[in-house]
């Protein structure tokens, strides 16, 4: 048992080293600029030991976010109460997220980029069970004030969370790429946004209208 106790923490131990040295390189040199290799020696571990964990940069770049993307979560699913509003509760899941990329500017601009089509991969399939996990949050929010008719519609709920979180994805990256990271002004412009799908526009019936 003592011996299996440390090939664990020896494991753990080159785990943390790999990311640190991940971390430091995408800092220093950028995340295009980095390679595997570089990150492996200074780790002081092997390309093999790499490849256990993450089987391309990308890979390594998730090995760090994932952590940070699943605790978000968590604490947002903690946080979330049935008293508060639908309204409150989407934006408490969704603020935790904005807090959550603007702890590391550089590492989340890189990270949301290569979000585009992450399928394959040793920490992909974990990525895409966060997303998933994010997506239903928002789903089971909004099937649960359709049910309870707090807000009505003839849409179905993962649609209407579709839109969220695609306006959620939008913006995000929006406010990522300004200089200055504001989380109350990025957090309230979101807020707008939601309100124009919950309140609806009422349209006019030409304004609806299809050519045909």
């Amino acid at each position: 048992m003592i011996r299996v106790s440390l090939r664990e923490k020896n494991k753990e131990d080159k785990l943390l080293r790999i990311k640190k040295a991940a971390i430091d390189l995408f800092l220093s040199k950028g995340f295009d600029d980095t390679t595997t290799r570089e990150i492996a020696a200074q780790a002081g571990v092997g390309m093999g030991t790499v490849f256990v964990y993450a089987e391309t940069k990308r890979d390594l770049l998730f090995l760090i976010v994932n952590d940070g993307l699943e605790a978000c979560v968590a604490a947002a699913r903690a946080t979330i109460r049935p008293e508060y509003s639908l309204l409150r509760n989407l934006l408490i899941i969704l603020r935790r997220h904005y807090q959550y990329f603007a702890e590391n500017p550089v590492l989340s601009r890189a990270a949301l980029r290569e979000m585009y089509f992450y399928q394959s991969g040793k920490q992909a399939e974990r990525f895409n069970r966060t997303r998933h996990a994010l997506r239903h949050l928002l789903i089971d929010l909004i099937r649960e004030a359709l049910e309870t008719g707090i807000i009505t519609s003839t849409e179905e709920p993962e649609l209407i969370a579709q839109t969220v979180f695609a306006i959620y994805q939008v913006d995000l990256r929006i406010w990522l790429s300004e200089d200055r990271l504001d989380l109350e002004g990025g957090t309230d412009r979101l807020r707008r946004q939601i309100e124009i799908v919950l309140k609806g526009l009422s349209p006019q019936p030409s304004a609806l209208a299809l050519p045909g």
